[in-house]
C-alpha cells in the first residue's frame, strides 16, 4: 500500500510540475499580461496540491527505502534531496515573487530574471522527478534489485 501512496504523489507532483511549467512557458510566449497574471496566481494557488504530494512522496519514499542497500534507491534519495532544496529555497519564493509582481502589474527586468531562474529550476525538478520516477518503475519490476542489506 505504501509504494502505491508514494507512486501517486510522486505522479501528482511530477504532473503539477510539468503543467505550472508548461502553463508558464505558454504564457509568457502569449505576451500577454493578464494570462501571465492568472498563470503565476494560479501556480501559487496549486501549491495547495504540490507540497502535500512531494511531501508525502518523499515521506513515503524514504520509508520504503530504509535500509536498502540498492545503488537506485541511493540515487533517488540523493535526487529527492536537491529536489527538496529547489523547490524550497528557489521553487516556492519564486512562486510567490512572480504572483505578488504580476498581481501589481510589475513585469521588469527582475520579474524576468526571476521567471528565468523559475523556469530552469523547475525543468531541473521535472527532469530529476522523471529520473525518481523511472527508477521507482525499475525497481518495481526487478524483485532482485530490492534487496536488504
Amino acid at each position: 500500500m505504501k509504494a502505491k501512496v508514494h507512486a501517486a504523489a510522486g505522479a501528482v507532483a511530477l504532473l503539477a510540475v510539468v503543467c505550472f511549467w508548461l502553463s508558464t512557458a505558454a504564457a509568457e510566449l502569449s505576451g500577454n499580461v493578464e494570462t501571465i497574471a492568472a498563470v503565476k496566481s494560479a501556480i501559487l494557488t496549486g501549491m495547495v496540491v504540490l507540497i502535500p504530494a512531494m511531501a508525502v512522496a518523499g515521506a513515503s519514499g524514504f520509508s520504503l527505502g530504509k535500509g536498502w542497500k540498492s545503488s537506485i534507491v541511493q540515487r533517488k534519495k540523493r535526487r529527492m534531496r536537491f529536489i527538496a532544496i529547489n523547490g524550497l529555497l528557489i521553487l516556492l519564493p519564486s512562486a510567490y515573487m512572480l504572483a505578488g509582481w504580476a498581481g501589481q502589474g510589475r513585469f521588469d527586468a527582475a520579474f524576468v530574471v526571476v521567471q528565468a531562474l523559475e523556469l530552469a529550476a523547475g525543468a531541473a525538478n521535472i527532469i530529476l522527478l522523471s529520473l525518481n520516477m523511472r527508477d521507482g518503475l525499475a525497481l518495481r519490476r526487478k524483485p532482485s534489485a530490492q534487496s536488504v542489506g
